[in-house]
Formats: structure tokens, C-alpha cells, sequence
């Protein structure tokens, strides 16, 4: 195809806290979401990601630009609608990103327009500020992670572990006597067996008990009908606080944007990501309500984002190259 010969610009998305220096240079602070690779921790992922290119020896690839994925959110539903100004991802992860003005923030020089942010929100609570409204199943579950002690406010609300948080609270029922003839089975024991696409299907409005036995039994859970209306319960319950927890912090973001700008009333767009938010029967309407409830002053719009981290980091390396050409230019 002729491809050898070509020097194809391309878009990194790098959805891990990173220490950004420049548009293509970014030192991985610590992994998430349960990922662990050695010897990336304070080292430049671009540069890693060079050198595996180079050591293919297949193609040649210029890395113009590394993005988040709630960046990519942002600038891709921004594209369509330009009062897009804040990105989501409520998915495996939880993150958010936003324009901050350039006034506040401190490591660059100017203060004239804004700068994205990326907040890296999975992070809240390290500090200990969430741990009144920590219960003993996310210490569970927080234990039991790769990364004890960080991330909880993601623990908290985004699909990876909520999941876990369910299966904790039924080994605690269970034990309790309240659930499956307080037989604790093997299955229950057994960490990440209660995936959160299982919240999705039993809280299905469409879903009668019979079929979320089912469900229960396929995980090897030998349920009666008071069992899984239990169960049905309980992962209404930790979706729902997930959604307004979520939902909380998003409300947090747009006010705080109403706020910079001096404004009485705020009109704004949030570009959404993330199997969470897209496919979870009820968590993107809990998650709105909260949003409207706790930030009255803000009229706040929804657009889903299709691939968004993709198209986005392919919309900044766009940018970054006709930059580029530009400062050649003046040369």
C-alpha cells in the first residue's frame, strides 16, 4: 500500500493520570482501573510508544499528540456543538475534564482565555475527604484492589467495581441470614464473578424475578424469588448512588464554571462517553436529575459521544499538525 515509505501522524489516546509537559509528551504518574505494567510509572509514554515503533520496524508513525479520553470527549462533541466545554467518561472509569480559565491556573503563564483540565476526579477522596460517606464495602473493595488507597471516589461510581460492591453487600446479607438460606457458595467467594453488565441486565425494567433468577443462577447462585428481589434491590441501590455521586461531582464542575465567569445562569453542553452512562437501564437519568438538583443555577445538556476519545485525539493531532506547518511557515 505504500504505507512504509509514509510518515502518518498520529493521535494517542492515554486514558491514565499523566504529568502533561507538552502536547506530545506525557510521564505516566500511576496506572488505574486496575492496570499494571512494570518499568511506565514516571516515564514518558509517548517516548515508550516511539521505541515500540521503531522496534516493529513495520511502518513509521509520527506521535503529534497525546490526549485523555475525556479530552477527546470534549473536543469531539465541541466539533458539532460549540457550547461543549466539559467531557465524561462514565465507563470501566470515571473522569471528567473541563475549560478552566487561564487566571487560575497557575503553572502556565497568561491569563487571557482558558485551558482544558483534565481532573483526573477518580482520584477525590484519596486525601481521606470521602471516607464519612465510605461504607465497609467499599473498604472491601478498596482492599482487595491493585491499588489500595487510590482512587476511591472511582470505586465509588464507575463500572469496574461496582460489580464487587454488589457481591460484598450479598456476602454480608447472606451471612446475616437474609439471602440464599445463609449458604455463602463458592461462586459468591469468588472476586470480579459479579460483573456490572449483571446490574445492567437484573435492573432491567423489562426483566420479571424469574429471569433474574435466572441470572442468578447462571452464576451459580441457587435463588427463591425473595432472594432476587433482594438482589434486584441491592443493585438498584449501589448503581443509584454511583449515578448521583457521579452526578454530584459533574454538578460540582458546572458551577464552579457559572462561578469563573461571574454568571447568574450558566448554559452549557457536557460531551458524554462510557458503557456506564450509555447502557445501564436507569444510570444516566439518576445521574441527571442529581446534576439538576444540586446545580440549579445551570441549564446543563447531554451529547452522547460516539468513539469520542478516538475521533477527539484524531481532532487534536489534526490541530497539531496545521500548528505545526503554520510555525514552519514563519521560519
Amino acid at each position: 500500500m505504500g504505507m512504509k515509505s509514509a510518515r502518518l501522524p498520529l493521535g494517542f489516546t492515554f486514558s491514565f493520570p499523566c504529568h502533561q509537559t507538552s502536547l506530545d509528551a506525557g510521564i505516566l504518574v500511576t496506572w488505574t482501573k486496575g492496570f499494571k505494567a512494570t518499568d511506565c510509572e514516571g516515564e514518558d509514554v509517548v517516548e515508550l510508544l516511539r521505541d515500540a515503533i521503531k522496534r516493529k520496524e513495520e511502518f513509521e508513525l509520527d506521535v503529534v499528540a497525546i490526549v485523555n479520553d475525556t479530552v477527546g470527549t470534549m473536543m469531539t462533541c465541541a466539533y458539532e456543538e460549540p457550547t461543549c466545554e466539559v467531557g465524561l467518561i462514565a465507563g470501566t472509569g470515571s473522569n471528567a475534564c473541563y475549560m478552566e480559565e487561564m487566571r487560575n491556573i497557575e503553572i502556565v503563564e497568561g491569563n487571557e482565555g482558558r485551558m482544558c483540565v483534565n481532573m483526573e476526579w477518580g482520584a477525590f477522596g484519596d486525601n481521606g475527604c470521602l471516607d464519612d460517606i465510605r461504607t465497609k464495602y467499599d473498604q472491601a473493595v478498596d482492599e482487595n484492589s491493585l491499588n489500595e488507597g487510590k482512587q476511591r471516589y472511582e470505586k465509588m461510581c464507575s463500572g469496574m467495581y461496582l460489580g464487587e460492591i454488589v457481591r460484598n453487600i450479598l456476602i454480608d446479607l447472606t451471612k446475616r441470614g437474609f439471602l440464599f438460606r445463609g449458604q455463602i457458595s463458592e461462586t459468591l467467594k469468588t472476586r470480579g464473578i459479579f460483573e456490572t453488565k449483571f446490574l445492567s441486565q437484573i435492573e432491567s425494567d423489562r426483566l420479571a424475578l424469574l429471569q433474574v433468577r435466572a441470572i442468578l443462577q447462571q452464576l451459580g447462585l441457587d435463588s427463591t424469588c425473595d432472594d432476587s428481589i433482594i438482589v434486584k434491590e441491592v443493585c438498584g441501590t449501589v448503581s443509584r448512588r454511583a449515578a448521583q455521586i457521579c452526578g454530584a461531582g459533574m454538578a460540582a464542575v458546572v458551577d464552579k464554571i457559572r462561578e469563573n465567569r461571574g454568571l447568574d445562569h450558566l448554559d452549557i453542553t457536557v460531551g458524554v462517553d462510557g458503557t456506564l452512562y450509555k447502557l445501564h437501564p436507569h444510570f444516566s437519568r439518576v445521574f441527571q436529575q442529581t446534576v439538576k438538583e444540586l446545580a440549579p443555577k445551570c441549564d446543563v445538556s447531554f451529547v452522547l459521544s460516539e468513539d469520542g476519545s478516538g475521533k477527539g485525539a484524531a481532532l487534536i493531532t489534526a490541530v497539531g499538525c496545521r500548528q505545526r506547518e503554520l510555525e514552519a511557515q514563519q521560519q
